[in-house]
């Protein structure tokens, strides 16, 4: 993977870059759909691709370990083969899935011992075998694995966490560089810097992760019920020590508004479930602010979704069907709101890319979070 800081912009720590892959190129900064099991719920890869603009997507390594299984996908060619998606793609180490398993799973210097939420069966992820399963699954960008502590854990909680991160960091990432792809395509691995909300924590990741010289860094354990404000903190401090010229990816953020802060902060990717699983649930992202559309008020609105000269949305729906569509259970009312979703934040990133190679991202910036933080 190679990467190419283009600009960055004058009054804040926004960049715009371009990431090569063997599967094609990024412009960053980018919000990657998440498709856990190898799909993006209730979009097709056409709509990605031709209405969500999606140039990268998500795989998860825990799930897909399970389901399908590694014997399935490695027959398939890899996951890019078995469900067609031609561009990058990235996979998590299934690491944030085995702390959330907190009843079902055991952590000890060899790894984490889980069993399966599927049929309790009982696994090992250890920092080797989580790279072997990523090489088998085939994904461009791969990622250590690490332990993921609350957003509230006690420091020497956290300590003891990130000290065990950091030990299984160095066997990952020496297993990664003992082996090689399996698919006849470049593979690369990003280190994830931990640290919970304690700034000397974060800054002794951040020091590590930054001695690896992998060819992107990653920032996790954000959004995991910390404020808003110490996540943007953490950023801050982990964004000064994380190499300028290599691309930095913020794990599981967040909502429209966490997007545009941490950009403003020096983030190059995102990833999230929100646009998709609030999508699901009724609630739109727009640029003038939120829609819950179950909501009487779109009954009889009969204007489009989103506002004329939108280039991200079909204006064919009306406020007032897509509002039906959800009273009524129809599963179209997903499609369509899970599509429009992911469309907005592919557009906002591009958007704020634009801006930040105009040169009044600050000021497109401020204006555009108070849009997108408002309901409506």
């Amino acid at each position: 993977m190679d990467f190419k800081l283009l600009h960055t912009d004058i009054q804040s720590c926004a960049r715009a870059g371009l990431i090569t892959t063997d599967h094609g190129t990024i412009e960053t900064p980018i919000f990657m759909p998440v498709g856990t099991l190898g799909t993006v719920k209730a979009v097709h890869q056409q709509e990605l691709k031709n209405d969500v603009k999606a140039q990268i997507i998500l795989g998860n390594t825990y799930h897909l370990y399970l389901r399908p299984g590694l014997s399935v996908l490695e027959q398939a060619g890899g996951l890019h083969r078995f469900n067609g998606w031609d561009r990058p793609i990235l996979t998590d180490s299934g690491g944030f899935q085995v702390f959330s398993l907190s009843d079902n799973r055991k952590l000890t210097e060899e790894g984490a011992h889980f069993r399966s939420h599927i049929d309790g069966s009982k696994h090992l992820f250890t920092p080797e075998n989580v790279v072997d399963i990523q090489r088998i699954i085939g994904a461009d960008i791969t990622m250590a694995f690490d332990e993921c502590p609350p957003g509230t854990a006690e420091y020497s909680y956290a300590k003891k966490s990130l000290d065990l991160t950091l030990r299984w960091l160095d066997r990952g990432w020496k297993r990664f560089n003992e082996t090689e792809g399996k698919y006849g395509y470049r593979q690369t691995f990003f280190p994830i810097v931990q640290g919970c909300v304690y700034p000397d924590l974060r800054r002794k990741a951040a020091e590590c992760v930054a001695e690896k010289g992998a060819d992107g860094n990653a920032i996790g354990g954000l959004a995991v019920g910390e404020p808003a404000e110490k996540m943007y903190e953490m950023i801050e401090i982990v964004n000064e020590i994380l190499p300028a010229h290599k691309p930095r990816y913020l794990m599981g953020v967040g909502t429209p508004a966490n997007i545009l802060e941490a950009i403003e902060r020096g983030v190059d990717m995102f990833d999230c479930v929100m646009p998709t699983r609030n999508g699901r649930n009724g609630m739109l992202f727009t640029k003038n602010g939120i829609m819950n559309m179950r909501n009487q008020k779109w009954a009889t609105d009969f204007s489009p979704i989103e506002e004329e000269g939108a280039s991200y949305v079909d204006t064919a729906y009306s406020r007032a069907y897509l509002r039906h569509l959800f009273i009524s259970q129809e599963l179209l009312a997903m499609q369509i709101a899970s599509i429009h979703n992911l469309a907005f934040y592919l557009w906002l990133v591009k958007e704020a890319r634009k801006h930040i190679l105009d040169g009044d991202f600050s000021s497109w910036k401020k204006e555009m979070t108070e849009r997108v933080t408002r309901r409506l």
